[in-house]
């Protein structure tokens, strides 16, 4: 009986959260999602070649460049046609790191690994756009200068 109590006060408990944390979820749409709305247009792609800096450490490059007809599948990918090791001495790109060629067992292997393979997992084209919510990051060289409180 003890435990038939102790579990439908738990299940009280945790409907009542559900509740809760639904009436006070915000969300970035304009509009509620049962009305039509047409979509703000895309800002055109950054097309500079100037790599962007990092705002942290081991955060992935940006794509300073257009690559909307860009095929990137398991069979053939259009990236490595300029940063692969072999084709940066011609197109002059910046090679991929060194850190794509090993494998999840920590293998070097001479070609990309298939897990680093699908450049847009993590790379991304730069776009002039400003952030859709308030953003209070600071990047780890202004937080080393700030002064001690």
């Amino acid at each position: 009986m003890r435990n038939l109590i102790l579990k439908a006060f738990a299940v009280l408990l945790l409907t009542a959260g559900v509740a809760m944390a639904q009436s006070t979820i915000s969300t970035l749409r304009p509009t509620p999602p049962t009305e039509d709305e047409a979509p703000p247009p895309m800002r055109p792609i950054t097309d500079t070649n100037i790599r962007e800096p990092r705002n942290y450490p081991e955060q992935p490059p940006l794509i300073p460049h257009d690559i909307e007809n860009y095929e990137v599948s398991a069979n053939f990918n259009k990236c490595l046609s300029c940063h692969a090791r072999a084709a940066t001495g011609q197109s002059q790109a910046p090679m991929v790191s060194v850190t794509h060629y090993i494998d999840r067992h920590g293998q070097v292997l001479a070609q990309v690994s298939p897990r680093r393979f699908f450049c847009t997992q993590c790379h991304v084209p730069q776009r002039p756009d400003e952030p859709s919510v308030a953003n209070t990051f600071i990047d780890v060289d202004t937080l080393l200068t700030m002064p001690d409180e």
